[in-house]
């Protein structure tokens, strides 16, 4: 396995092309591994996964997690610092991924985040099948990532903030139900709609395709190893076509 990143050039317009279409960059990641065929159907076991992180408005990170070493030659080219680019510095950092999956244990706490779908699924009348919606609430979108079965079979429980940090006491919501205050460490942020058709066409909005993306910041502690690196090269939920489900970790300061 292997971590991939690449910053993007936002000036160029190559850039702001694959910025604005996930069909397209998805497109350009999976054209970095030449020996990568496509199939039918979502293979089984690790993948390849990517994600944006929109850190300012002229630095945009591209994280890719893949089994295969990758060559990104062709988006320096179209969306890098073709210039800058040698044999020595080829303009995106690659490292084995494989050291730091074996090394981790049940207990060890890290800093995550994590680009995601958070969906549900609703029936509007009885009769009617269900059908997939996005939650849309930060409420609701931290709800789905702290569902204790989901935490369970991705192998890490979420952080519980001390009690003498947190600024709001959990109770009921206005409409009765319960809500966890700000009791974890948990943020939600940078929600995005991403809307598109599936075959590039021009057909009416009614056929675009709409997927509402959310980023999680937090602190984790792992409960479960092996899933742990399950989750972390296979991913958490849906749409992982379109830069979601890749979860990072990083180490937490001491002091």
């Amino acid at each position: 396995m292997h971590l991939t990143r690449f910053r993007l050039n936002t000036a160029r317009p190559g850039a702001r092309r694959l910025l604005s279409s996930p069909q397209s960059l998805h497109a350009a990641v999976m054209g970095s591994f030449p020996h990568l065929l496509p199939a039918d159907g979502t293979p089984q076991g690790p993948r390849v996964l990517w994600r944006l992180d929109h850190n300012a408005r002229a630095e945009v990170l591209l994280y890719i997690v893949s089994p295969d070493h990758p060559d990104l030659t062709h988006l320096v080219e179209q969306a890098g610092w073709p210039a800058a680019h040698t044999s020595d510095t080829p303009g995106w950092h690659t490292r084995p991924y494989a050291p730091f999956l074996d090394r981790l244990t049940q207990g060890d706490t890290f800093a995550f985040r994590l680009t995601a779908n958070p969906v549900h699924h609703i029936r509007r009348k009885d009769g009617e099948p269900t059908k997939v919606t996005a939650h849309i609430t930060p409420r609701h979108q931290m709800d789905w990532l702290l569902k204790p079965e989901r935490q369970e079979r991705a192998g890490f429980r979420i952080n519980e903030k001390p009690q003498d940090q947190r600024l709001l006491p959990a109770g009921l919501t206005d409409q009765g139900r319960p809500h966890h205050g700000d009791r974890y460490t948990l943020a939600v942020r940078d929600e995005r709609t991403l809307s598109f058709g599936k075959s590039r066409d021009t057909r009416p909005a009614r056929h675009q395709v709409k997927v509402v993306t959310v980023t999680y910041d937090g602190h984790l502690t792992i409960t479960d190893p092996q899933a742990m690196r399950r989750t972390l090269t296979e991913g958490i939920g849906r749409a992982k076509a379109y830069g979601c489900g890749l979860m990072t970790l990083a180490t937490l300061p001491t002091g």
